[in-house]
């Protein structure tokens, strides 16, 4: 019994703590869109800049196309989410950001982004300004060598969530319940 009051206790700090610590961000981020100014390529190889993501609510997701597990239960998870949520999302707008540009170029990036749903668009560029976009907007991303010669790459794993403005407005987790996710996209697509 007492390991279960330690447990809820731990459980009860680690929340507040959490919360504390996304309170301190918040105001940093509000009244600024989040992240930097950038210049990149869409999937199809148009410009597609920081305004993509102004206007309407975003769902931005950083990954890779040569992901085994994480990048695509995560845009099949998307794609559901969206596809569920019907007119509710229609405002919506979802994007894919590579954070291995040197393989994902924008013709691989359509081939593999087509392939979960129409509603998400892939990005990628110029491997330093890639990977500068995706520092301004606290993504961590590394490139791990391979013992066969190859690599792979460790990446953040959360959905960000931008308000029309585009100011940063919450995060779903890798793994999230899909009614917590369909939750948080409701929310966000009522605000924009």
């Amino acid at each position: 019994m007492m390991r279960f009051i330690l447990v809820g206790i731990l459980v009860l700090m680690a929340i507040g703590i959490g919360a504390l610590t996304v309170k301190s961000y918040l105001p940093y981020y509000s009244g600024k869109p989040y992240g930097e100014p950038f210049t990149l390529v869409d999937q199809k190889g148009s410009p597609v800049t920081e305004a993509a993501f102004r206007g309407h609510p975003s769902v931005v997701f950083f990954g890779f196309t040569h992901c085994p597990e994480v990048c695509p239960t995560t845009l099949f998870e998307l794609a559901g989410w969206l596809k569920t949520m019907g007119d509710d999302g229609k405002n919506l707008r979802a994007y894919f950001v590579t954070v291995d540009p040197e393989r994902d170029t924008p013709e691989i990036m359509n081939t593999y982004v087509s392939n979960f749903s129409d509603r998400i668009l892939g990005i990628s560029g110029d491997p330093d300004k890639v990977h500068a976009m995706a520092k301004s907007f606290g993504i961590y991303w590394k490139k791990v060598d391979t013992n066969d010669g190859d690599y792979t790459m460790d990446h953040t794993a959360s959905v960000l969530l931008l308000n029309a403005k585009g100011d940063f407005a919450g995060t779903i987790a890798y793994g999230e319940s899909p009614d917590a996710a369909i939750a948080k996209l409701k929310r966000l697509a009522a605000e924009g």
